[in-house]
């Protein structure tokens, strides 16, 4: 039996971030979230630090914000989120680190990140609509459309519904069940009649197995399983650039667009707004509560009801 390799302070970090990976708080992780993180560390790892070689092959005790806030600039580059992404699953690593007493500081705390800029932008119903007429018309896109559609139509988020088994769904009552992987809350959704009909399509197609939009056809020697998020973002595109669809439009934009909406509608409040986005804070739903014309004329005529 091999003992477990003590990490000191004296190590580089690519060894600190291989014993995070084997603590007990990195194996409580979902599976996609070890990957994520993963692959956010590794890209952290390879980032070059000028005069001192890749981030990952510095010794922990020299790693300080000097370094931390170069390799941070450079991530910069690729974009605010993806950098904050690497900062947070960095500062992660070296909390750990404290808590072992490898280190006695996190030099992430001492970093002054950009804040995220909050994106807005949402598809027309005409995009929806041509999207998911190209999707349903061929086969091999028939799953990448339906996820699209159940992202829409629930205002759920991407990764859910390309996970989603039929287990989830009650064809009697038209009903789905989902648990959100994010934070584990638990959403309760009616279906309508025209998401319910490629509903029943699918299950008459796939319902042998439990994915509800599987891959159509599986990988040699395995059986059939959920696109992963890569494929999902590749083939979105192909249907995107078959429908003549503008590429600023992403498919995460879906559920944004469902919960704006379902924001504008009227009579409806912040507690029904949480009841489908699935949030527990009030303040996570602020994003999807902006000032438009048909959410601002919607209000004005419930308030000239209201006065007679």
């Amino acid at each position: 039996m091999t003992s477990k390799k003590v990490v000191s302070a004296k190590d580089n970090l690519t060894s600190l971030i291989d014993a995070y990976k084997r603590s007990n708080g990195f194996c409580s992780l979902l599976s996609s979230t070890q990957q994520n993180y993963s692959d956010q560390l590794d890209k952290v790892c390879n980032t070059e630090i000028k005069k001192r070689g890749k981030l990952g092959n510095i010794k922990i005790h020299k790693i300080g914000i000097k370094y931390v806030a170069e390799a941070y600039d450079q991530w910069l580059t690729v974009g605010t989120r993806t950098a904050n992404m690497r900062a947070a699953c960095l500062s992660v690593v070296f909390k750990y680190a404290m808590r072992d007493e490898i280190t006695d500081k996190n030099p992430v705390s001492l970093l002054r990140r950009k804040a995220n800029n909050i994106r807005s932008t949402k598809w027309r119903r005409e995009d929806i609509k041509k999207f998911l007429d190209v999707a349903y018309a061929n086969f091999k896109w028939r799953s990448i459309g339906l996820i699209c559609h159940l992202s829409y139509e629930l205002g759920q988020r991407i990764g859910d519904m390309r996970n989603l088994e039929f287990s989830t769904i009650n064809f009697d009552e038209q009903r789905i069940d989902v648990k959100q992987s994010k934070r584990g809350a638990e959403v309760h959704l009616p279906i309508t009649n025209a998401l319910m009909k490629m509903l029943r399509q699918q299950q008459k197609d796939f319902g042998f197995q439990e994915y509800v939009c599987p891959r159509p056809l599986p990988i040699r020697g395995q059986t059939f399983t959920p696109y992963n998020i890569r494929e999902v973002s590749y083939l979105f595109n192909e249907v995107k650039a078959a429908a003549d669809i503008s590429p600023s439009l992403w498919a995460s934009d879906l559920r944004r667009t469902a919960l704006t909406e379902l924001g504008e509608a009227p009579g409806v409040d912040m507690s029904q707004l949480m009841m489908v986005s699935g949030h527990k804070n009030p303040q996570s739903t602020k994003p999807y509560l902006v000032n438009t014309f048909s959410g601002a004329s919607n209000a004005l005529a419930l308030r000239w009801q209201n006065n007679g």
